[in-house]
């Protein structure tokens, strides 16, 4: 079997007709890939589609790994667009009605996520009657369904409904619904690696970087949280181990997107200012060994993106330790037990960069919080400042209950390449 070492790579072309020719049909063809015939008929080709998926979620300017953080820093304001010469950008930058049906980030993280859907469930349908090697099949269970449940979870984050599923004029579903249904796919993955450990074998055919287990409960954790059901996220967030890192990988062929496009060319955005956009009282300690992880301070602009963008090959992190220690501080608040919840939280709050498997400590003293207000508002806070530029800063505006002028918009318009074919597609917010 064909051994991937990080080295594969998507058509340009491919790209270029998916965004032109998508619509709710959600019928997704690639002309550089096998016919659908001879794509799902044998473990090597389903392995393929597979590694595809994640070329999809993090590669250039159309994987969810650019839009979802140029989306999410710039409607919350962590950037801002240099060069309002780059449309699409700057009108999420702008934000309100200013950002359009057609806009490419929009329409890109709506056409490639629903691409990865109807790829994974070609996969995940195929997989068991297909792949006689037990432990093979649930490696390509467990992996396939990261890139099911990732894209369905972006959706969520940024728009108020989803489609339920792929198809001709599908019906949509709640964005909550949609994180409850992300973590059915991530259930079924942890049943079928829990009744067969992955294989060696599988392992090395797909590219190096993510930890299939750890990964699944990450992300299980992260969307049970998001969907309300605090038993779960908190449980879920236990399960991960937080010395291991599960990471997208990059090389010379296949870059780290912002670095490549934004951090390297300084023409499409960079990070606002020192308050790492938050209000007063909620901003980062003079101290706090962060904001210098995350942010370096320049000429011209003063403030530039640093972290995990900083290098053309440099990994990104499919979810951070901080992350998870964040979701069980936030899941014992929100069940009203400060004196836990203030426990996970200055875990984070005292942790050097040393003790963290990726090097972000804040390194302060231990914070004090008397009530489950006060509680929320530092964990919002240090959930801001860890997971800065990570993706998901919209979904923790609008779940803190934080003022809408705090960021541009609250959801996505509905992308015309759904409307003009599908009349199910809900009415698009007002915000």
């Amino acid at each position: 079997m064909k051994r991937y070492i990080n080295n594969y790579s998507r058509s340009i072309m491919a790209g270029i007709l998916l965004f032109t020719a998508a619509s709710c049909k959600k019928e997704y063809t690639d002309p550089s890939g096998p016919s659908a015939g001879n794509a799902f008929n044998t473990a090597n080709a389903l392995t393929d589609v597979a590694v595809g998926l994640q070329n999809w979620y993090t590669a250039a300017r159309t994987g969810n790994v650019y839009t979802k953080v140029a989306a999410a820093s710039l409607l919350t304001g962590e950037t801002y667009v240099v060069n309002a010469g780059n449309t699409d950008e700057n009108q999420l930058y702008l934000g309100g009605t200013n950002v359009q049906n057609t806009n490419v980030i929009v329409t890109g993280l709506w056409t490639v996520s629903n691409k990865i859907i109807y790829d994974a469930n070609n996969v995940l349908n195929n997989v068991n009657s297909v792949v006689s090697d037990k432990s093979y099949a649930s490696g390509l269970i467990a992996y396939t369904s990261i890139w099911k449940a990732l894209a369905i979870g972006d959706m969520a984050e940024f728009w108020q409904q989803v489609p339920d599923t792929t198809g001709t004029n599908v019906s949509f579903i709640t964005n909550t619904a949609g994180y409850t249904k992300a973590i059915a796919i991530i259930d079924n993955a942890l049943a079928a690696i829990s009744a067969n450990a992955v294989s060696s074998t599988f392992t090395k055919n797909i590219p190096a970087g993510i930890d299939l287990q750890n990964t699944l409960y990450a992300l299980k954790a992260r969307y049970a949280l998001f969907a309300g059901d605090y038993t779960t996220a908190l449980a879920a967030a236990s399960q991960v181990t937080l010395s291991t890192t599960s990471t997208y990988n990059y090389n010379a062929l296949t870059t780290n997107p912002i670095f490549t496009l934004v951090t390297s060319t300084n023409n499409i955005y960079q990070v606002t200012d020192s308050t790492m956009s938050l209000p007063v009282g909620l901003r980062p300690d003079a101290d706090d060994k962060r904001y210098p992880f995350y942010v370096t301070i320049s000429s011209s602009p003063r403030f530039r993106i640093k972290g995990f963008y900083n290098a053309t090959t440099q990994a990104i992190p499919v979810y951070l330790p901080g992350e998870m220690t964040l979701i069980k501080a936030e899941c014992y608040a929100r069940q009203h037990d400060i004196a836990n919840g203030l426990i996970e939280l200055n875990k984070v709050v005292t942790k050097t960069a040393a003790q963290d498997a990726f090097g972000v400590g804040a390194a302060l003293p231990a914070e004090v919080a008397t009530t489950e207000s006060e509680l929320l508002d530092l964990i919002y806070k240090h959930r801001r400042i860890e997971l800065f530029m990570g993706g998901l800063a919209l979904e923790d505006e609008r779940r803190f209950g934080r003022p809408t002028t705090e960021r541009k918009r609250s959801y996505f318009p509905y992308p015309f390449v759904e409307r003009n074919d599908n009349t199910n597609t809900p009415d698009d917010p007002s915000f």
